[in-house]
């Protein structure tokens, strides 16, 4: 096992890992970025290295320093955990080169599934269910035009070397496809340095699903259940939960199997996902190949009870997984809402700013994955999610229940949240009975009546009448007046927060 492990990443994400490798008995080094230097996860471990300015890309993404602070601690091996450096080849390659273990595949798998048309035509060739669509990417407009008219009308355009829902247009029409192309190709170029773009089949309110796999250095793998990721904004998933309400025995061994396969196809190791979109006659197709953690890994840990990011490091160290296929059961029903600092009045823009206060959910079922506390600055220069709050149920019903009332103990002051959307979508009666797409919010979600917003207005509102009306039965107050704690305002709201909602 390893003896000392440096986390190339940070927030809820790092902590997580710090934790796990704690578990283990292994030592912990941070990096973080001068914007990150109170956090959590740099307090948290046993060593911390300043990689650079706040920019990602002179501190996260900066693959000299990260290896530099590796080699100064002394570490045997980096973990990337989500996002930054954790799908680049690249980075995987110099981390081996430099004498390191890279926790994740190999970098020639990572490469391999980056690649959208790389990853299509491994998969036909070993008989998973594709997207109709070009196993090429399209060289030009004619090119793309030749296979839309061949596939149908609607298509989608995506980026070759896309992710995190970048570099995608829905195309309807066929006069719209060349200035699509267009954009599309630039948002590409723009976001991964490769312009390159395939087309493929659209199909409307299909489910997103995926397979949550484990492999070792061994030959074995096993998998870990489904994931129902389709409440989704701009591609970006916004709920997640475990089993998914679709999917039956009989879809569960196909969809499994399939998911097993691509990950046998490319001789996978670690943790990975393997995604599938899922029309409405219960038809799959791989979508791509996530070669890391993932954001929502947290609920088929509460179904199964397995700690993934352990897994993913003994598995790492050379260790044969510790069970088999017929000892991962699944128990009861999980849900993860993602918390973000955003602005649901501006199209849910991020919205940085001081957290004043956060108090979070607590009580049965309930595990909240965060960074962060009160005082701490959300960056403009990184992902604005604040928590990751996730429940368990014995059935569907009750974690429904269970996290309505958990977001309803959700108290964060000084920044605005998405909070709201979450107890809207949470409440919707297609929701609670299963009926869910991509574009459940787009066509339940109504926009304005999903805030919090007027409630904490209102309480710190509250609150300073409060303070006002005892000043007025106070000559001692009045005087201190003008030196009243701004802190002390955010604690008496969050106090009146409560009542605020009952009005």
């Amino acid at each position: 096992m390893f003896r000392k492990i440096l986390i190339a990443n940070r927030g809820e994400i790092a902590l997580r890992i710090i934790r796990a490798c704690q578990e283990l008995g292994i030592r912990t080094v941070a990096v973080y970025s001068e914007a990150d230097r109170t956090a959590l996860h740099v307090r948290r471990a046993d060593e911390a290295y300043c990689l650079g300015p706040p920019p990602s890309v002179e501190s996260y993404l900066n693959h000299k320093a990260i290896l530099t602070a590796a080699r100064q601690a002394g570490v045997e091996a980096i973990h990337p955990g989500y996002g930054f450096l954790s799908e680049n080849a690249e980075f995987a390659g110099q981390c081996i080169d430099a004498g390191l273990v890279f926790i994740g595949p190999a970098p020639d798998v990572i490469e391999q599934m980056a690649n959208k048309t790389r990853a299509r035509t491994i998969m036909v060739e070993n008989e998973v269910p594709v997207i109709p669509g070009a196993t090429a990417p399209s060289a030009s407009f004619e090119d793309a035009l030749l296979v839309s008219r061949d596939i149908g009308f609607p298509v989608m355009l995506k980026a070759a070397s896309g992710g995190g829902g970048k570099g995608m247009r829905i195309i309807r029409r066929e006069q719209e496809l060349q200035d699509a192309f267009m954009a599309v190709q630039r948002e590409a170029y723009a976001s991964f340095a490769d312009s390159r773009l395939f087309v493929e089949k659209y199909f409307d309110s299909p489910r997103h699903i995926e397979v949550q796999i484990l492999a070792d250095n061994h030959g074995s793998a096993i998998h870990l259940f489904e994931r129902e990721c389709s409440i989704q904004r701009r591609y970006q998933k916004v709920i997640e939960e475990s089993p998914s309400p679709l999917v039956d025995e009989a879809l569960r061994r196909k969809m499994t199997s399939a998911a097993l396969t691509a990950a046998r196809s490319v001789d996978y190791t670690g943790v990975g996902t393997v995604e599938f979109l899922v029309d409405k006659e219960k038809n799959f197709y791989f979508l791509e190949m996530n070669t890391r953690i993932q954001v929502e890994h947290s609920i088929t840990e509460m179904i199964t009870g397995i700690d993934l990011v352990r897994e993913q490091i003994t598995v790492a160290a050379g260790l044969p997984l510790g069970l088999s296929q017929e000892e991962v059961s699944c128990h009861g029903w999980a849900i993860e809402c993602r918390i973000y600092a955003e602005d649901p009045e501006n199209d849910y823009l991020p919205a940085p700013g001081v957290i004043k206060q956060i108090s979070l959910p607590e009580g049965p079922g309930v595990r909240v994955d965060n960074g962060v506390f009160s005082g701490w600055e959300v960056s403009r220069h990184y992902d604005p999610m604040i928590a990751k709050l996730a429940v368990w149920g014995k059935d569907r019903e009750e974690a429904c229940r269970r996290m309505l009332r958990a977001l309803d103990e959700c108290l964060i002051l000084g920044v605005k949240t998405n909070l709201g959307l979450h107890k809207q979508i949470l409440a919707n009666a297609k929701f609670r009975t299963g009926e869910l797409s991509t574009r459940f919010i787009e066509e339940q979600v109504k926009p304005g009546e999903d805030g919090d917003i007027d409630v904490v207005d209102l309480a710190i509102i509250a609150a300073v009448c409060a303070k006002m009306n005892a000043g007025a039965r106070s000559e001692a107050v009045k005087e201190e007046g003008a030196r009243t704690e701004t802190s002390d305002l955010w604690r008496m709201a969050s106090k009146y927060q409560f009542w605020a909602r009952r009005f």
